[in-house]
């Protein structure tokens, strides 16, 4: 057998261990998208750097590819296992912390979630969103305002919540109502919105899967902090996806997939206002939550 010659050989064409990520990227066609490339470079190059700290064996490299191929294979049209991976590993947080950086004050995203149903009831100021007559009576109101503290009138609020046993009403078709604990409201005049609820409760995420075994063999739990999911939208301000979360949960500070932020953690007050009972048609006592949203221009 003949060996060729180093002058005979393309520079950087062949693989080197120590240059491993470089070689890789320099196969990208100058062609190729920019942002593709931009992409899979900063991949190649962190993904080398990981795999060459680790220093996987074989076993431990298929290990890794077989856990991959079955969080794919669990995947259909209603459930995105990749999407609770990377729930479970702060990314999709990262990435909405990224494409929402706002002005201090103003309301803060957090992840939307895999229970919104689109075109949920719309109901008049101070209505309520629980059918099924279960949980602990909570009344929520504050106000929508832009940055400088003025009122926006007009503004939607879509409100979605679980039940007082931790379960959303897509999850327990035939037995909680449609559109249970679902709504659609609006800023008055002077930014003011009301409605009637109950609080909220913990719940685990889908954990029957690669994700729920991964997180078992990591030693964490799959709870989910109890909380409100808010989307909050006027003409000329940014959408705003946001929880408010109940401030005595015992995952407060656990999130399974890191939703909690401190500026979205509310005070639920109990109440024995007869006048504000009797306003909304609740008993006494009852739950309070005062929460005022912030919008910033679009």
């Amino acid at each position: 057998m003949t060996a060729y010659s180093d002058t005979e050989i393309p520079v950087g064409g062949l693989f080197e261990e120590e240059r491993s990520a470089e070689i890789v990227n320099a196969r990208i066609s100058e062609q190729a998208n920019p942002r593709l490339r931009e992409v899979m470079e900063v991949l190649t190059r962190h993904l080398h750097a990981a795999i060459k700290e680790i220093e996987p064996t074989h076993d431990e490299w298929l290990q890794g590819i077989d856990f991959l191929t079955r969080t794919g294979q669990m995947c259909s049209d209603w459930r995105q296992e990749y999407i609770l991976l990377s729930d479970v590993l702060g990314v999709t947080m990262l990435v909405d912390a990224i494409n929402h950086r706002r002005p201090k004050g103003a309301t803060p995203n957090t992840i939307l979630g895999p229970f919104y149903v689109a075109d949920a009831p719309r109901y008049e100021h101070g209505a309520s969103i629980c059918l099924d007559g279960k949980g602990e009576p909570t009344l929520v109101s504050g106000r929508v305002l832009d940055t400088n503290g003025h009122p926006i009138a007009g503004a939607t609020l879509d409100v979605w919540q679980t039940n007082d046993d931790g379960f959303y009403d897509v999850q327990q078709k035939g037995v909680q109502p449609d559109y249970n604990l679902r709504g659609l409201f609006t800023s008055d005049a002077e930014g003011y919105y009301a409605f009637r609820t109950v609080k909220p409760r913990h719940y685990p995420i889908p954990s029957d899967g690669t994700v729920g075994n991964l997180l078992g063999d990591l030693g964490r739990h799959p709870h989910r902090a109890a909380h409100m999911h808010f989307i909050v939208t006027a003409p000329g301000f940014e959408q705003v996806i946001t929880h408010i979360f109940t401030p005595d949960c015992p995952y407060l500070h656990e999130d399974t997939v890191f939703g909690v932020k401190k500026e979205l953690i509310a005070q639920f007050v109990h109440q024995t206002d007869v006048s504000t009972a009797r306003r909304y048609d609740l008993q006494v006592p009852f739950l309070a939550v005062n929460w005022d949203f912030v919008l910033t221009p679009a």
